[in-house]
C-alpha cells in the first residue's frame, strides 16, 4: 500500500476525459506556467494558505506559532514560509478558518475505496478516473500503483500529463493508460523556457515516443492570447499531423477565474489584465485543427 499527496479529489468530472469521471490532483509539478489554473500544485510537499478576507485580525494564530513564522501587523499577518514547519496549529486555533493547509495525505486503498463509489456512473457514461496535477508523474510510483489498481476494477484510465518527465516513467504506465491528455503550450522552446519554465525538447520528444508506442492521446492546447495563439498553432499542428493515435485535440480558451488561488499563495499573477479570445477567435482556432481531420473539442 503507497502514498501520495493530493490537493483535490473531483467527482463527477465531466471534463478531463470521456464521460463522468474521478478526476485525483495529486501534487507536484516541474513546470511553472504564469497561468496556471492549480497553483497549489507546483510544490510537492504540504502548504499553508491564508485567506486575508476572513482573517479579523485576532492575533491567534501568531501567538501559538512556536516558530515565530506568522506576524501579525495592522492588515492581518504575514507568514515567513522559511520559519513555518506546515504543523498545522495555527490552523487548528484560527476562529474564522482564515488558514488551511493544502495537500494531504492519502494511501491507494483509501483513494481507491472513494473510486470504487462511483463504478456506476463510471459504467453507464463510458468514463472513469483521470489523474492529473501539477505532474502526476513526480509521484509516479503511486500514480502506477493506482492505475494497476483501477486496471484491475477494469475503470478506464487516464493521465493529465505536461510531458516532461523519463521515458522511462512513462513507458511504465503506458499499458495501465488508456489515455494520456498532453498538454502542449508552445513549439518554440526558448519562450516554452520563459513561459514554462522548462525548455520543451523533453514533451516533444515523449509525445512521439508515446506514440510510437501505439498510446491513445488527446492533445489539449490552453489558449494564452498574445502568447501562444497564432502561428504557434499552426506550428502545433504540423507537428502532430503525422503522429499516430491523436484521438482528439482539445482547444482550452484561457481564463483568469483562478486569480485569488495566486494570492492566498502568497504568488505574483502576471497574466491579470489578460482578455480572453471571443468565441469567434477560439472557433477560428478549432478550425485550424478540423480542416486537418482533427476531432477538436473547446475544454472548460
Amino acid at each position: 500500500m503507497k502514498k501520495g499527496i493530493v490537493f483535490d479529489i473531483k467527482r463527477f468530472a465531466i471534463n478531463d476525459g470521456q464521460g463522468i469521471r474521478t478526476t485525483v490532483f495529486l501534487k507536484g509539478c516541474p513546470l511553472s506556467c504564469g497561468w496556471c489554473h492549480n497553483p497549489e500544485s507546483r510544490k510537492k510537499h504540504f502548504e499553508l494558505v491564508y485567506y486575508a478576507n476572513k482573517c479579523i485580525n485576532c492575533g491567534i494564530c501568531a501567538n501559538n506559532c512556536r516558530n515565530k513564522a506568522i506576524i501579525q501587523k495592522d492588515y492581518g499577518i504575514e507568514i515567513n514560509s522559511e520559519k513555518c514547519e506546515i504543523c498545522g496549529k495555527c490552523v487548528e486555533v484560527c476562529p474564522t478558518e482564515a488558514l488551511e493547509i493544502l495537500g494531504y495525505e492519502i494511501t491507494t486503498d483509501e483513494l481507491t475505496n472513494l473510486i470504487l463509489k462511483d463504478s456506476l456512473f463510471y459504467d453507464e457514461s463510458g468514463g472513469g478516473v483521470t489523474f492529473s496535477g501539477g505532474e502526476p508523474l513526480v509521484q509516479k510510483d503511486f500514480l502506477l500503483e493506482m492505475l494497476k489498481i483501477c486496471k484491475d476494477y477494469q475503470i478506464h484510465t487516464a493521465v493529465d500529463t505536461t510531458g516532461y518527465t523519463t521515458q522511462n516513467n512513462l513507458e511504465d504506465i503506458i499499458p495501465f493508460t488508456d489515455i494520456f491528455l498532453y498538454d502542449l503550450k508552445h513549439m518554440n522552446s526558448e519562450i516554452h523556457q520563459q513561459i514554462c519554465g522548462v525548455p520543451n525538447e523533453r514533451i516533444l520528444e515523449n509525445l512521439k515516443f508515446l506514440s510510437k508506442n501505439n498510446a491513445n492521446i488527446s492533445i489539449r492546447i490552453p489558449i494564452i492570447p498574445g502568447i501562444n495563439d497564432g502561428e504557434n498553432l499552426h506550428q502545433t499542428l504540423n507537428f502532430i499531423k503525422d503522429l499516430k493515435n491523436i484521438v482528439s485535440v482539445d482547444i482550452l480558451p484561457y481564463h483568469n477565474i483562478m486569480t485569488q488561488k495566486y494570492k492566498r499563495l502568497g504568488l505574483e499573477y502576471y497574466y491579470e489584465n489578460l482578455m480572453p479570445l471571443n468565441d469567434y477567435e477560439i472557433e477560428n482556432i478549432k478550425s485550424i485543427f478540423e480542416t486537418n481531420n482533427f476531432k477538436v473539442t473547446i475544454g472548460g
